[in-house]
């Protein structure tokens, strides 16, 4: 009947008026589309490690990433009501094509495949906050010993940068804490955080002026804030993670654990989805939040490796999520390259070129593998660096070098082919850390190898694992008490004599207490000998190299 009335009437009246739903229907909801990503480091090129994780009950072994297949694969996701959004550390740490150019690269390609709005990592912090405001703001402005818009002049990201929890003396943030954004009718709020503990994982110098703020604290009160600004729903983009059985895990969490997780447990439900970070794992699933609901935790592994689909349903009248669902999807060429993008990435790769190939020496792998090995040979090799670089500049010998594995990017596949260039060795240590001689005594050194590890029975390794230089050897048992987990301490196959004064390298992160060794930042400083890539050079040209045998550090800790 109401058919017919219409078709009657459609020569006198409009046609909107003859709507079939009731004017106080409510309205259906919104679906809106979050393609995140995270912890891209400047990877503008395919890396090329491969992953190994499980697509449709099979396993698949493939490279993943590259700027301009991420560009595509998020061309291909991307929906009609869809924000396009990353968990920090987009930046820094970065291969040389992006790092020679102080990441201006990586900031226009991340803009130019439509990244909206982003949260602060750690490495945005590398190179102090000046820098990293001129990544945000543009410019040509030096704040680093690398001539900035070495290609073209530098117009900034095309996208927001938030950073809620850090602030300074008066209380006033970095960048923006929150961002809103209408898709169809329904308001989305971001927030945006980094890690608490970012302070320890950059230089001080870095992060001076400011304090790094509790992470769920600081989220509840800008959610409150965003909820009285009228969002209907509120995503939070922190860069902190999770652990997974796996590591890279399409849909699930499997045996979840990390820093992040009492995060999440700690957050106000009004928090639907946290994007989350910093782990370099990939995983999505629902996490127990404080009101006793569930929060949808994800998080896109690393390098542009994945891309992590979440679709909301959103209920504008009630200002509530209907619902929310996600799962990682790959990032594996299939979707194409976004020939932009791969414009943008050639001619950086060409200006880096001659000196990111250039050959600096040769090394041989002979194929022997130590016992144990918590050590890789990268970390290895890159100690032999250091101390060979100290006991060159110096008079006096220096007795051991010690890395942290963090401070050591990549592994040593770039000796495959039998040499190593300067882009690889940039690559294993993109930091630009000095190298320093410390003067610590045995019961100091055995001070800082027990501030690798967190909690107990059994603990684990809170930042970075410590790799000593060849002639040293340690091992350590995670189920002991604080304190005694160090086992068997050898320099040159004698025992660490806690009296003796002993000559360490390290680099400056280290040295100033980076990655939570307090006890590198309270000895003394006896000389500056350089750049850790230069040590690494000149290493490396010395002469044939031997990839080293990993077994510096072994793991006791008994199989549960």
């Amino acid at each position: 009947m109401k058919t017919k009335l219409c078709a009657a009437l459609l020569a006198t009246i409009s046609l909107s008026a003859c709507a079939t739903t009731p004017a106080d229907a409510p309205a259906e909801p919104v679906t809106v589309q979050i393609l995140a990503i995270n912890d891209f480091h400047g990877n503008l090129e395919t890396p090329q490690r491969v992953y190994s994780f499980e697509q449709d009950g099979e396993v698949r072994q493939v490279q993943l990433g590259g700027a301009a297949q991420l560009a595509a694969t998020l061309a291909g996701l991307r929906q009609v009501n869809s924000i396009t959004v990353a968990a920090g550390d987009l930046v820094g740490a970065s291969p040389l094509i992006s790092a020679l150019f102080l990441d201006e690269p990586s900031i226009r390609a991340l803009s130019g495949m439509g990244l909206d709005v982003a949260s602060v990592g750690n490495h945005e912090f590398d190179r102090g906050t000046q820098e990293l405001l001129r990544m945000q703001n543009g410019g040509c402005e030096q704040f680093t010993l690398r001539e900035p818009c070495g290609v073209e002049p530098f117009a900034g990201a095309g996208f927001e940068y938030l950073a809620g929890n850090v602030v300074d003396d008066e209380g006033g943030t970095l960048f923006p804490g929150t961002a809103m954004r209408e898709v169809d009718g329904a308001r989305i709020g971001f927030i945006g955080l980094t890690l608490e503990g970012t302070p320890v994982l950059v230089s001080a110098q870095a992060t001076a002026g400011y304090e790094f703020l509790d992470e769920a604290e600081t989220a509840n009160a800008l959610a409150a804030g965003l909820r009285a600004q009228g969002a209907d729903a509120v995503v939070l983009l922190i860069h902190e993670g999770a652990e997974v059985a796996g590591e890279y895990v399409l849909a699930g969490c499997p045996d979840l654990s990390g820093s992040i997780v009492p995060i999440v447990e700690r957050l106000d439900p009004s928090i639907s989805v946290v994007v989350s970070g910093h782990t370099h794992q990939a995983y999505v699933c629902s996490v127990p939040n404080a009101a006793g609901g569930e929060t949808l935790l994800t998080s896109g592994g690393r390098y542009g490796g994945f891309v992590t689909d979440i679709t909301m349903k959103v209920d504008p009248e009630r200002d509530a999520v209907v619902s929310v669902s996600g799962t990682n999807t790959p990032v594996d060429g299939s979707a194409g390259s976004d020939t932009a993008i791969a414009s943008l990435v050639a001619v950086y790769a060409e200006a880096s070129g001659p000196v990111a190939n250039r050959a600096v020496g040769t090394i041989k792998d002979t194929g022997e593998h130590g016992e144990d090995c918590s050590d890789d040979p990268s970390e290895d090799l890159t100690a032999d660096a250091y101390l060979a670089a100290a006991n060159a500049a110096l008079p006096e010998p220096v007795d051991f070098a010690i890395v942290n594995s963090g401070g050591v990017r990549t592994d040593l596949s770039g000796a495959n082919d039998g040499v190593l260039t300067y882009g690889e060795l940039a690559a294993m240590a993109p930091f630009g850390n000095g190298v320093i001689v410390l003067e610590m005594t045995g019961a100091q050194i055995r001070t800082v190898l027990e501030q690798q590890f967190c909690n107990e029975s059994p603990a684990s390794i809170c930042d970075s694992l410590l790799t000593p230089s060849h002639g040293v050897q340690y091992t350590f048992d995670r189920n002991r008490p604080a304190n005694q987990r160090v086992q068997e301490l050898l320099i040159n196959r004698e025992p660490l004599d806690s009296a003796r004064t002993y000559r360490v390298v390290t680099n400056s992160f280290l040295a100033g207490g980076g990655d939570g060794f307090a006890q590198f930042s309270q000895v003394p400083e006896i000389a500056n000998v350089g750049f850790d890539i230069d040590a690494l050079e000149a290493y490396v040209a010395a002469g044939e190299l031997t990839v080293p045998v990993c077994g510096r550090v072994r793991d006791l800790t008994p199989l549960s």
